[in-house]
């Protein structure tokens, strides 16, 4: 869920123009001249393909993540993350197709920084943590110092729930607007469907998927944090579900987004 919550930031960046058009070439915050595998492809790859998994570049995160052929264990065994993701050859246009990819998040942290001059982490505290009330949490980083956007956010459930209640108020805490309502509607409206056959779709780094209640067909927006972590939104039932868990490994018992939708939505009254 970290990568969600790196999508709230970025919105809050936008709107206090500190933070670029989303159709900002990616390589515009590198130096070409050392990146490989460079065509009119990669030099296509925009802010906006980050954030909705549409960069175009050769990776495969379907495998598990204790198979070491997993892009995302390729990655975290190069010693430079942002070099090793951004190095990769292009499999396919950016933009017009979903491919599920760890690195994309993480170029768009080492982006947040080039950008801002601020470290996210610290953007973070000052302009999301901070406003809502949120002083204890734990962020890792990559080897090479920067702020692991793509994973590695430590938080309790009821500050995560916190986080993603701001998505239910129009991303307002009591009188404060702490993320812009427009940016909301933008990062959680389907961008791309990921081609699974529940209707399953993404956004800004956010899910979505349809759910009925009570006869009647609605759309749930989360996050899918490693393990199970899931913020769940529900909009219809004014709703805020959290889920915690750790089930790493293939074969364990995992609590789905779906599923906790479907045993929490069928206990709640007319």
């Amino acid at each position: 869920m970290t990568k969600s919550v790196v999508s709230a930031v970025v919105g809050i960046a936008i709107s206090r123009g500190d933070f670029p058009d989303l159709d900002t070439p990616v390589l515009s915050f590198l130096d070409e001249t050392s990146v490989a595998n460079v065509d009119e492809r990669k030099r296509n790859i925009s802010l906006r393909d980050l954030l909705t998994m549409s960069d175009g570049l050769e990776w495969n995160e379907n495998l598990p993540y204790i198979d070491p052929r997993n892009s995302f264990a390729v990655m975290t065994n190069a010693p430079n993350w942002v070099s090793h993701t951004i190095d990769l050859p292009m499999t396919r246009e950016p933009g017009t197709a979903f491919n599920y990819n760890s690195g994309a998040t993480l170029l768009l942290g080492h982006v947040f920084n080039k950008a801002t001059g601020i470290d996210i982490e610290e953007y973070a505290v000052e302009h999301l943590f901070t406003p809502i009330g949120i002083d204890h949490y734990y962020w890792d980083r990559t080897p090479f110092g920067l702020t692991d956007t793509q994973e590695g956010l430590y938080l309790s459930t009821r500050d995560l729930a916190k986080i993603t209640r701001l998505y239910l108020q129009g991303g307002r805490f009591n009188e404060t607007q702490v993320i812009p309502t427009s940016w909301i509607d933008e990062s959680l409206n389907t961008t791309f469907l990921t081609q699974k056959n529940n209707g399953e779709g993404y956004g800004y780094l956010w899910w979505s998927q349809p759910y009925t209640h009570r006869g009647a067909e609605h759309i749930a927006y989360f996050g899918k944090g490693f393990g199970g972590q899931r913020p769940i939104l529900l909009k219809e039932l004014d709703m805020v579900i959290v889920v915690t868990g750790w089930n790493i490994l293939p074969g364990q018992p995992f609590l789905y987004a779906a599923e906790a939708i479907e045993r929490i939505t069928a206990a709640v009254a007319d």
